[in-house]
């Protein structure tokens, strides 16, 4: 099944033999086996039975949680696999260092590629789209990246090139009544914004899951930088997937109408738009199913799914800090 998420409030989840339960208003809405669960995500609120939270933790099956409106709040984490060696490598390459440059070159090259190959694909997609110009400057900025050794340059190019990518993300949108000006995050103050957010929370919890097994230190990263309580390593690794997973899922669920309008509700005061409880169903299901769909791995060159593919990267990134190789490919896919 991959990731049970829980949308439902006040629900409470429990273990009946070797199954997960959640019940709510007298009902049973899920029955699992947990050994199908790779995960669980809570949003909004509910109950978690003591057995639940010693169950998942030996089974070492992460339990984030996220307000309704998709916003990341914390996670129950399993204790740190016992593989001190990938922790002592990641932390001897903390900046400044050639293995910290070459790792942030390639969390940078990987998005940078993976916003020029979406955006190539629309335009032909759509023969009325010309995203030359943004095209033009993803490539000015791709260019200079292997050349570039110092971290901040490197942000800078990264964030050049998000924002030409995010500067044509609405004429991608191709569904009446939706509209996308500009990244806003706390809150999203339109559906498209609520979407992304929601879809990069997930996101994250699955990465961070994946860099957690491989036994990673999830704080400790090389392109975001150090600070109290963030996931570092977990935000530059999911860099690359973000074009791949979420801009898709959410592109692909509003173009083909399975997402509405509709589905969409404004609290008054803030005026921060989130999904009604049957979209954001629709959303954990679109997402679940894009994590699910298979491809060819250009560096294994084997078939994984997108689920699968967030534990290869990280294995990638762990030989490389190891010294087993002597580069770090990130998943680029056209």
């Amino acid at each position: 099944m991959g990731t049970l998420y829980i949308t439902q409030d006040d629900a409470f989840i429990g273990k009946t033999d070797e199954r997960l339960t959640v019940r709510a208003n007298k009902q049973t809405l899920q029955d699992i086996p947990l050994i199908k669960l790779d995960g669980v995500v809570i949003l909004g609120r509910a109950t978690v039975s003591p057995a639940v939270v010693i169950e998942l933790l030996e089974r070492k099956i992460p339990l984030s949680f996220l307000t309704s409106m998709g916003r990341y709040l914390g996670r129950l984490e399993p204790e740190l696999t016992k593989n001190i060696f990938v922790r002592a490598a990641q932390w001897k390459a903390v900046a400044p260092s050639e293995q910290a440059s070459h790792l942030v070159r390639g969390f940078v090259r990987g998005k940078l590629k993976n916003y020029r190959n979406a955006l190539m694909r629309g335009q032909r997609e759509g023969s009325d789209l010309d995203f030359q110009k943004a095209l033009t400057q993803l490539e000015q900025v791709i260019a200079p990246i292997e050349t570039t050794t110092e971290i901040d340059s490197l942000r800078g190019l990264e964030g050049a090139g998000s924002a030409a990518y995010f500067g044509c993300f609405d004429r991608l949108i191709r569904a009446d009544g939706f509209r996308f000006e500009a990244r806003r995050r706390r809150p999203p103050t339109d559906p498209v914004n609520a979407l992304l957010s929601l879809g990069y929370s997930l996101l994250r919890h699955d990465v961070q899951s994946a860099i957690n097994l491989v036994g990673f230190d999830p704080y400790l990263g090389y392109l975001h930088t150090q600070r109290y309580g963030r996931p570092s390593l977990a935000l530059d690794l999911m860099e690359e997937f973000r074009p791949l997973i979420v801009d898709a899922v959410v592109l692909s669920g509003l173009n083909r109408r399975t997402i509405v309008p509709a589905d969409f509700t404004t609290e008054p005061l803030s005026g921060a738009v989130s999904l009604t409880p049957e979209g954001l169903r629709t959303f954990l299901r679109l997402y679940e199913q894009k994590k699910q769909a298979k491809f060819k791995h250009p560096v294994l060159q084997t078939q994984c799914t997108y689920q699968e593919s967030f534990e290869i990267q990280a294995r990638l990134l762990a030989k490389y800090l190891m010294q087993e190789t002597d580069k770090y490919p990130p998943l680029v896919l056209k």
